[in-house]
């Protein structure tokens, strides 16, 4: 399972391009959440990719707008959210999450409040450095 926030993506992507130049079809979850559907990062390469029937699932959040058709989820990640994408993948789970630290905490603190072992979790967080600019 992967989980990726905005420009989380961007490594989560890479494992996603290994996996089908491999080619696997081992079941992968994908979760990704973004501000709006414009703000999706290779949207329409997930969604060609998702086609290929190799067992990828794309499941989208859309946290501040959303199209009117949209069928997605329509809320920032959280437990239940969580628990319904790895459902399927309960027995074996690896999770790899990547994107802004609070994000990323909570998504690991949420996986091992389901029962997944912190040692199935992999993180990459990203956020403000905290450096400031001089006058």
């Amino acid at each position: 399972m992967l989980v990726a926030a905005g420009s989380g993506i961007v490594p989560l992507m890479a494992m996603i391009r290994q996996r089908a130049a491999c080619p696997s079809k081992v079941p992968a979850h994908l979760l990704y959440s973004s501000r709006t559907y414009e703000d999706i990062i290779y949207r329409e390469k997930l969604e060609r990719m998702a086609a290929l029937g190799d067992g990828l699932q794309i499941f989208h959040t859309l946290t501040r707008v959303q199209p009117p058709d949209w069928r997605g989820y329509h809320r920032r990640i959280d437990e239940q959210m969580l628990a319904e994408i790895i459902r399927p993948l309960r027995d074996s789970v690896q999770v790899f999450a990547c994107g802004p630290t609070l994000l990323v905490e909570s998504v690991a603190d949420h996986l091992v409040h389901l029962g997944i072992a912190a040692s199935h979790i992999r993180t990459e967080r990203f956020g403000p450095s905290g450096e400031t600019k001089g006058t």
